[in-house]
C-alpha cells in the first residue's frame, strides 16, 4: 500500500466521519443542554416571518439549509422570504451555526426577532449579524456591513471571515447582560447590553424603534432572504 493511498484513505475516512456528525450532537453537548435547531433533513422548527411554511426557495442540500436564488423578486428570492424559529428564545443563551455564501452574496442571521404585524420586515425588529461575501466592499471605506458586523451598529473587531464558498463558524453568547460573538473561534464582538455605548449605538441605528432599544432581549432567531444564495448548517442552541 503506497503512502499516497494511505493518506488519501485517511482523508476520505476523516471526511466521512465528519459528514456523519453534521447537524448532530455529541453525548457531551447533550449533557451540556445543547439542542438542534436543524436536523439536516427538513425545515421542521422554522416558518416564514409573519407567515406559515417557508417558501420553496428554502431547501435542503447536502445536509444544509440553502436559500436557492435562481430568480429574484425585488430584493428577495422568488418564493423565498425571511424565516424564523418556531421557538421563542428568552433569557441567556448560546447559539452556534456555520454559514457559507455564493459570490457577492449578502444576508444575515437575526436575533431577538419580535414577530408581529407591527414589524413588516424582520430587519425592523431583529439584530442582524452579517453573513456576506466581503468582496462586495473590497477597497471601500470601513463600514458595518461586513461579515460578523452588527449591521449599522458595530464592526467586528477582527476580519476573520473565510471567503465565499467556504464555511464560517459563528458562536453567539448572551450572558448576564454581556453579548459576545466569535467568528471562526476569534472573538469579534463584545458588548455590555446595559452600557451607554451599546444603548447609543442602538439609538442611532435603524433599530431605534425596535424592542431591543427598550432593553427587550428575547424573541426568535431568523435567517434572512436578501436575494442571495446562502447555506447554513450545524445550527445549535443552548439556554443558560
Amino acid at each position: 500500500m503506497t503512502r499516497f493511498f494511505v493518506t488519501a484513505l485517511a482523508a476520505l475516512l476523516s471526511a466521512n466521519a465528519y459528514a456523519q456528525t453534521l447537524n448532530s450532537l455529541s453525548a457531551t453537548e447533550k449533557k451540556e443542554g445543547w439542542k438542534l435547531l436543524f436536523d439536516g433533513k427538513d425545515l421542521k422548527g422554522w416558518h416564514a416571518y409573519n407567515g406559515k411554511a417557508p417558501g420553496s426557495a428554502w431547501l435542503i442540500e447536502d445536509g444544509a439549509i440553502k436559500l436557492n436564488v435562481p430568480e429574484r423578486a425585488g430584493n428577495k428570492a422568488k418564493n423565498g422570504g425571511d424565516i424564523v424559529t418556531d421557538e421563542l428564545v428568552n433569557g441567556d443563551f448560546e447559539f452556534k451555526a456555520e454559514w457559507k455564501v455564493s459570490k457577492y452574496a449578502n444576508s444575515g442571521i437575526f436575533f431577538f426577532v419580535q414577530e408581529s404585524p407591527k414589524y413588516q420586515n424582520m430587519h425592523n425588529t431583529g439584530l442582524e449579524l452579517q453573513v456576506i461575501d466581503d468582496k462586495i466592499y473590497e477597497g471601500a471605506k470601513e463600514n458595518t456591513h461586513r461579515a460578523s458586523d452588527f449591521f449599522g451598529i458595530a464592526n467586528a473587531r477582527l476580519r476573520e471571515g473565510n471567503p465565499q464558498g467556504e464555511w464560517n463558524k459563528i458562536h453567539f453568547i448572551v450572558k448576564k447582560g454581556k453579548l459576545t460573538v466569535y467568528q471562526n473561534e476569534f472573538m469579534v464582538q463584545e458588548h455590555d447590553l446595559n452600557g451607554a455605548d451599546w444603548k447609543q449605538r442602538i439609538a442611532n441605528s435603524g433599530l431605534k424603534a425596535a424592542p431591543i432599544a427598550k432593553g427587550t432581549y428575547n424573541g426568535r432567531i431568523g435567517l434572512q432572504d436578501w436575494g442571495s444564495t446562502v447555506w447554513y448548517r450545524n445550527i445549535n442552541l443552548r439556554k443558560l
